[in-house]
């Protein structure tokens, strides 16, 4: 059950930074959007939740600091 609800999550970071990708880059959202941070910072935790259930630690790397650099941009959003 654990590996399904780690796919999922996977799933969802692979979707949720291709659409993010792909509405900014077709001027659907603007960069500096609420909505594309959140898509950005829940896409990089999926990816991460599945790499680092399956040991791919490169990749949880990655998505770690692709998180924390969404993070800080929301909260300049805001403060």
């Amino acid at each position: 059950m654990k590996l399904i609800i780690y796919e999922i999550a996977g799933w969802y970071g692979a979707f949720a930074l291709l659409l993010s990708y792909g509405l900014v880059s077709y001027g659907a959202i603007s960069g500096e959007s609420v909505l594309y941070q959140v898509l950005n910072i829940t896409g990089a935790l999926g990816l991460l939740t599945i790499a680092f259930a399956k040991k791919v630690y490169q990749s949880v790397t990655i998505n770690i600091i692709w998180a924390l650099i969404g993070i800080f941009a929301l909260l300049k959003l805001f403060f």
